[in-house]
């Protein structure tokens, strides 16, 4: 215990020394557009002091955690990186990608809009965030972006393709730039890259987003980069880094943030527009529809996630959980909401504790969504009594990508509400 602690203290001492005499500096590599060879944006890449311990990224984001000042970290990262782009820019408009650890977005997200505030006006910033982020908390993701976007900040989702089950969120997160994990550069023929790259490309094609390949240091590793379908490349064939600013195209509709609004507060049923047909029927008939879904989730190509809103937890009976857990075991993000659901209602199984007075608490919807699924049955309690096989349900059934997106984007809202 004595060791550790003393080794603790020592990283205290070397760290508080960097951040307290501004030791910190970053190196800049830029993003250029693989079509023309134009540079676009640049990344802050984090530095330390040159010939120590913690000249590294790695060394100064690990003496952070081991201190407790990964906060203090990313402040001290996003000014010197915010006040570079003011300075060395010259007064040109720039595109700076600033690196944020998932703890930072979802624990201490007024650290960054804090730094964020102070920037220049000439400065556009895009918020790098891991995939990793999204299994931890998805919920605590999805807000902490939002918030970032209401702060004219678009978001980049990271190593994408490191966890293949991982794309499954990314219809969630909504992410303005997908990049690629850089080890698919070096796999472009491997079946499960392709899978990675096809998934991406669709989520790219549909949303509008940049996709951007990482480890480019040849020019066949650009021609791979067209394979995958990367509209951006970054790597040591342009730069490795340099503590400036070089000059750069500015077009900042490529890195427009793009909020998802209205959606976190509504309710499935709610959202269902005058372009989709409501139906009524008992719940009997609607139970096979319902079960088709999950078997859909379980059969997709690359899995998806699945939430399921029951109204009240006495509706998720034995039988479902059962169902739900082996869901839990093969999807990547299983989720159930209701009045009086636990946290875990079933072993691997996200749940979601709604008020009485949730509107939602009198709908049951099924949503399946990921990168080649879109599903959902969308369905309202119309209160009458009876059985509960043939109590009554205004419903509709949809494959309409945009509001199964605002329909999943509704019930993950409500998971931080527990």
């Amino acid at each position: 215990m004595w060791l550790v602690s003393a080794m603790d203290m020592r990283h205290a001492v070397a760290l508080d020394d960097v951040l307290r005499e501004g030791a910190l500096h970053c190196v800049y590599q830029p993003f250029v557009d693989v079509d023309t060879g134009t540079v676009l944006a640049f990344e802050a890449l984090l530095r330390g002091p040159a010939g120590t311990g913690l000249q590294s990224p790695l060394a100064l984001l690990d003496a952070a955690r081991t201190t407790g000042r990964l906060a203090d970290l990313e402040r001290a990262s996003l000014r010197a990186s915010l006040r570079d782009a003011a300075d060395m820019s010259q007064g040109r408009p720039v595109t700076l990608f600033v690196n944020l650890e998932p703890t930072t977005l979802t624990q201490r997200l007024d650290v960054v809009l804090e730094a964020l505030a102070a920037r220049a006006g000439h400065v556009q910033v895009v918020v790098e965030i891991t995939e990793r982020a999204l299994a931890e908390d998805l919920a605590a993701v999805l807000t902490g972006a939002e918030q970032l976007r209401a702060a004219g900040c678009a978001i980049a989702l990271d190593d994408v393709g490191v966890h293949p089950e991982s794309l499954a969120f990314i219809p969630l997160l909504r992410p303005e730039v997908v990049k690629l994990d850089l080890k698919l550069l070096r796999t472009v023929k491997d079946p499960a890259t392709v899978a990675v790259a096809g998934a991406v490309r669709a989520y790219a094609e549909q949303a509008g987003a940049e996709v951007v390949a990482e480890g480019i240091e040849t020019p066949d590793d650009l021609t791979r980069a067209l394979v995958l379908g990367a509209t951006l490349g970054q790597g040591w064939l342009w730069s490795r880094g340099e503590r400036r600013f070089p000059p750069s195209t500015f077009r900042p509709e490529r890195f427009t943030a793009r909020p998802i609004g209205a959606a976190l507060r509504a309710t499935p049923f709610e959202l269902v527009g005058a372009g989709h047909r409501i139906r009524h029927a008992p719940k009997h008939l609607l139970v096979p529809l319902s079960k088709t879904l999950e078997l859909m989730a379980l059969h997709a190509s690359v899995s998806p996630v699945l939430l399921a809103a029951f109204e009240h937890a006495r509706f998720f009976r034995p039988a479902t959980s059962r169902r739900f857990t082996t869901l839990a075991a093969h999807l990547p993000f299983v989720a159930a909401l209701g009045v009086d659901i636990t946290s875990e209602p079933a072993p691997g199984v996200r749940g979601g504790h709604l008020t009485a007075d949730d509107p939602l608490s009198s709908e049951w919807t099924v949503v399946v969504l990921g990168a080649h699924t879109a599903a959902a049955l969308i369905a309202r309690d119309l209160g009458d009594t009876g059985t509960d096989a043939d109590r009554q349900f205004a419903f509709a059934v949809t494959y309409d990508r945009a509001l199964v997106t605002a329909a999943a984007h509704s019930m993950v809202g409500r998971l931080t509400r527990n």
